[in-house]
């Protein structure tokens, strides 16, 4: 699986009070051989009517469901297509791919500019729109943009403007010794405090939802934890199969809690899922990005952080941790569904009886995108088979709402049921449903960050939670350093984590204890009952003690 590079790029942010654009930001977007294209309601074709909303996408890729007619539809995406002066490349249908991915998989379809004239550059959004307008979108169901997803906490997000590591954090809003550090801007309590004076995010609003990113108030930084590393019952103690929790995320890196207990190996029939290439690890090089800036990337070390947290939720159960996001928490879509089909497809096996399976109990996401159009029934068929093969066979797929603090529907969450009734998947009392997992504070109000809205159907801690960090030493150093009776004393280091533990914010960190806490409500599981309905009926009965979700 191709892994993604950055590079910088500006784009305009849409404010959430209007349609008008309030400001410009540096953003990391995918290595320039993959076109990235943010679609402007102001300015994107629409159809009947149905204005977009904001969403980022790669520009000369459209994806196709395998599941439906393909043929006909890639006929009309290339009809469609050379009405815009470019044509559809078929090398993708020719691939040969496993049955599994055949099924519930996806195809991408690769959009070049025709000709030798100088033209546009190919839209895949152009492409789409022309061809629903002439053949319908019931003709198209199953054909959707190649969508950018994130973690929802770094600098990497496109859409609104509160997400709390994206306004103002000390590492990413201009150089850390220049602008507003608060251990560098004068003493963090009188001048340049994050919360009172020189804010860079700019809007009172902003500015208290940034506070989260500080360090001090939430954001990623070394903690000394005192307690002892949580129980797990000895294996010739315990009686029957342990739950097992899959996290996809950046992988997991070395530590003492950890090891032993999280896999990262599982593949299928030989065939590794997700990124696998050690140079590009960022749980073992936290510095995959500006690699001359000194600093560790937003987003190094998450999975590993995550992996402590279902260690403490729950910690009988046996994790497994696929790489599936790089540090700086970009990824497309289509690589997204590859990865759930592959897992979905283990838990299949498992749960029908047959060879080479994999038990897995709870499913971990803690990515994300927006839909540019959420009311279009036929969008799902891209991401959610996977998701729905995986509820069908027991799975509890637990996927994060966000932290932008909007109501607007962010998946896969947003796939959950719906309080209301009037979106996502109605329950199947067959099926495990997704759960969706908004954040709390330390003291049990809603995160200001969190996103929010009917289709959050769970609560969990995400501001300020402690756990795991694999030791990284960051190139910041403590603001001061003497030497006394040969004992070093100095400032507090605000990246160095020789400790292995640290305190971090985001609904990232809800949906893994919330799947944690789930794990530890199945219990040991009797493997002479691990079938698809025994696996639906211990899940339903999990829910009822941890959501509002019934059967």
């Amino acid at each position: 699986m191709p892994e993604l590079s950055p590079t910088w790029i500006r784009k305009l942010i849409p404010s959430q009070r209007g349609p008008r654009f309030d400001r410009v930001r540096t953003v990391w977007a995918p290595k320039p051989t993959l076109p990235i294209r943010y679609l402007d309601p102001t300015t994107a074709l629409d159809l009947n009517g149905d204005r977009p909303e904001p969403t980022w996408y790669v520009a000369n890729r459209l994806l196709i469901s395998r599941s439906g007619d393909v043929g006909a539809q890639v006929e009309i995406l290339e009809k469609a297509a050379q009405g815009t002066g470019a044509h559809i490349e078929r090398a993708s249908l020719d691939v040969s791919v496993a049955r599994h991915r055949a099924s519930h998989g996806v195809a991408r379809l690769t959009i070049v500019a025709s000709g030798e004239r100088a033209t546009s550059a190919p839209d895949a959004w152009a492409v789409l729109q022309q061809a629903r307008s002439q053949a319908g979108a019931d003709a198209l169901a199953g054909v959707g943009l190649d969508h950018l997803l994130t973690f929802g906490t770094t600098t990497q997000n496109p859409f609104i403007t509160g997400n709390p590591l994206t306004a103002g954090h000390p590492l990413t809003a201009g150089h850390p010794l220049t602008a507003g550090h608060p251990l560098t801007a004068g003493h963090p309590l009188t001048a340049g405090h994050p919360l009172t004076a020189g804010h860079p995010s700019g809007d009172a609003d902003d500015e208290l939802i940034a506070a989260y990113a500080y360090p001090g108030t939430g954001g990623r930084q070394p903690v000394a934890y005192i307690g002892a590393p949580p129980q797990r019952t000895d294996d010739r103690s315990y009686q029957g199969r342990r739950p097992v929790v899959a996290i996809l995320d950046t992988g997991c890196g070395h530590h003492p809690w950890l090891d032993g207990i999280v896999r990262t190996d599982v593949a299928i029939d030989g065939h590794p899922i997700g990124y696998t290439d050690p140079a590009t690890d960022p749980e073992a090089d936290p510095d995959q990005q500006g690699y001359l800036d000194g600093m560790i990337d937003d987003d190094s070390g998450h999975g590993t952080f995550i992996s402590g947290i279902i260690r403490q939720a729950c910690p009988d159960a046996d994790i497994i941790a696929w790489r599936i996001m790089p540090s700086g928490g970009l990824i497309t879509e289509s690589d997204l569904v590859d990865a759930l089909t592959d897992i979905a497809e283990l838990a299949r096996r498992h749960r029908d009886g047959e060879p080479d399976g994999q038990p897995i109990d709870v499913l971990s996401l803690s990515l994300g995108y927006y839909h540019e159009l959420p009311k279009d029934p036929a969008f799902d068929k891209l991401i959610y088979p996977s998701l729905e093969l995986l509820g069908e066979c027991g799975v509890a797929v637990v996927s994060s709402a966000g932290n932008d603090a909007t109501l607007r529907p962010n998946y896969p969450a947003a796939f959950a049921p719906w309080s209301d009734g009037t979106g996502g998947k109605p329950i199947d009392p067959d099926a495990v449903p997704i759960v969706s997992v908004g954040a709390l504070n330390p003291n049990g109000t809603d995160a200001l960050f969190s996103n929010t809205g009917v289709w959050v159907r769970a609560w969990a801690p995400g501001a300020s939670v402690v756990s795991t960090l694999p030791t990284f030493q960051g190139g910041l150093e403590p603001e001061a350093r003497v030497e006394l009776d040969g004992r070093i004393r100095e400032a507090e280091d605000p990246d160095d984590y020789a400790s292995g533990f640290a305190l971090w914010s985001g609904t990232s960190f809800s949906a893994p204890l919330m799947a944690g806490w789930l794990a530890a409500a199945l219990g040991p599981i009797d493997e002479k009952t691990d079938d698809r309905k025994s696996a639906v009926d211990r899940v339903w009965a999990a829910l009822a003690k941890g959501t509002d979700l019934t059967r």
